[in-house]
């Protein structure tokens, strides 16, 4: 009799889950004659129990498709899961054994859970239930500790970057400061990546302190010197000296309940009231995670899609795959556990990005 496996995609959503999909579904069928099946929605459906099987015919011809065709939630977590009440009111319970006995009752070997830190947090707590535990690294902030790119993250630069080239055409037309709002959160690898990449002239990153005269400074100078536009690409994480990030909302009912956004608003406004030089903001949101995934994100998700299986195969259970010197790896789950990747300040690519003329924000000159 054949094993049994299941595999779900948890957080938010991201370019490449359904070429992730399609690599475990593909490898566990051609390869080890495994079942596969997906537990719809995240996490929401493993406690549910509302799951379908993935055979062949599914997971062929999502390779280029966004999204993923099992629906994901960053909302459903098994050890604390919220609920709201006939009043209204929020209240939490631990779901853990139900989901340890739905797992068991499907006769699975292993669960393939594909998402980020917090995925990975829960899967750790799952694997010591009792559970065999894989994850494979998803977020295009590419903030999980331990792996030098998760997949959508190429994706997300490449569509920011797009953007960035876009209103570059129409700062220079109305002689405007344009800033562009990116994702990232505490992270600022996608403000780097695609800020250098779409030649902004002003990159705001999490790791580094802004300081808004000094922002102001550089935009004034950019229009006596005759260039009459100036673009600059804030992360949403980013924070003035001695500040805080800025906030858009706290969702109660969700395991990362800290919303950022609004950073690029401030900014933008604060140009214009000192220099006088008419600005305009542009935040992309969650353009930034839709889409068909990037060539480099197909070959790492399919790559990742079949470490996972192997790992399977070879009960390397509660771990989860990582890329590392170009080549697929694996590391304990608990790894990466209250842990972010940031920027580095001496990233090679912030010293070149200075060498052609980008400030990041608390420098003048």
């Amino acid at each position: 009799m054949s094993k049994k496996i299941g595999v779900l995609t948890g957080g938010g959503d991201c370019p490449g889950l359904n070429a992730v999909i399609r690599a475990v579904v593909k490898t566990a069928i051609i390869r080890f004659n495994y079942e596969v099946i997906g537990f719809e929605d995240g996490y929401l459906g493993l406690i549910e129990n509302r799951w379908r099987k993935l055979d062949y015919e599914a997971a062929s011809g999502i390779l280029t498709a966004g999204g993923t065709i099992l629906g994901t939630s960053n909302k459903a977590n098994p050890f604390q899961f919220w609920q709201r009440d006939d009043k209204g009111e929020y209240f939490s319970t631990d779901e853990s054994q139900k989901v340890l006995k739905i797992y068991q009752d499907l006769g699975l070997e292993a669960l393939v859970c594909i998402g980020g830190d917090g995925t990975f947090t829960i899967a750790d707590g799952l694997q010591k239930l009792g559970m065999n535990v894989v994850g494979i690294p998803k977020t295009i902030d590419n903030d999980i500790f331990g792996t030098d790119q998760t997949f959508g993250f190429d994706t997300a630069v490449n569509t920011i970057t797009d953007a960035v080239d876009k209103i570059h055409t129409t700062a220079m037309a109305h002689k405007r400061a344009m800033v562009i709002e990116v994702m990232g959160r505490n992270a600022g690898w996608l403000a780097l990546m695609a800020g250098v990449a779409g030649g902004a002239d002003l990159i705001l990153l999490p790791e580094i302190e802004y300081d808004i005269e000094a922002i102001c400074r550089r935009v004034h100078d950019r229009s006596q010197l005759g260039k009459k536009f100036t673009i600059v690409v804030v992360a949403e994480g980013a924070k003035p000296k001695a500040g805080e990030q800025v906030v858009d909302r706290v969702v109660k009912d969700s395991p990362d309940p800290i919303r950022l956004g609004g950073v690029g608003k401030v900014i933008a406004n604060q140009i214009e009231e000192i220099t006088g030089i008419e600005t305009r903001i542009t935040v992309l949101g969650h353009l930034q995670r839709g889409g068909s995934p990037s060539p480099l994100d197909r070959v790492l998700c399919t790559i990742f899609g079949e470490k996972a299986v192997q790992m399977i195969h070879n009960q390397e259970f509660g771990k989860w795959v990582c890329w590392r010197n170009g080549k697929a790896e694996t590391e304990d789950l608990t790894y990466a556990a209250g842990r972010q990747r940031l920027v580095p300040l001496d990233h090679p690519l912030i010293e070149v990005a200075r060498s052609v003329g980008v400030r990041f924000g608390n420098e003048i000159n």
